[in-house]
């Protein structure tokens, strides 16, 4: 696929990486496990998106893994509802699993 077809997968991977590193950062003092399974999403969010922006062939497996991550911290972060960063970060997480289901589904890793 070419790097236009991804552009929306893309912008939710970012979207979710930012979601996390900011709840990372709420939660840092207050939640360290919710800090921690933040940052790993985010780091393979970042991750992804680089995959994604060059048109890697290996951007069903990373989602893969990416799909995994996003679930732990959407679940971890759910736990958290009296923080709205938290529920942000959920969603995002929520979001992008969504659209990652679809790539990896297509190319028959998921």
């Amino acid at each position: 696929m070419a790097h236009q077809d991804y552009q929306s997968i893309l912008d939710v991977t970012v979207h979710c990486a930012n979601e996390c590193e900011h709840c990372e950062d709420a939660c840092i003092g207050s939640m360290p496990e919710c800090a921690r399974v933040c940052r790993d999403c985010a780091q393979i969010c970042w991750t992804s998106g680089a995959y994604i922006s060059r048109s890697s062939r290996f951007i069903p497996l990373i989602l893969r893994s990416c799909i995994e991550i996003c679930e732990a911290c959407a679940a971890e972060c759910e736990k958290h509802s009296e923080n709205p960063h938290c529920q942000k970060c959920a969603e995002a997480c929520r979001r992008a699993i969504e659209q990652f289901y679809k790539v990896a589904t297509v190319a028959g890793v998921a």
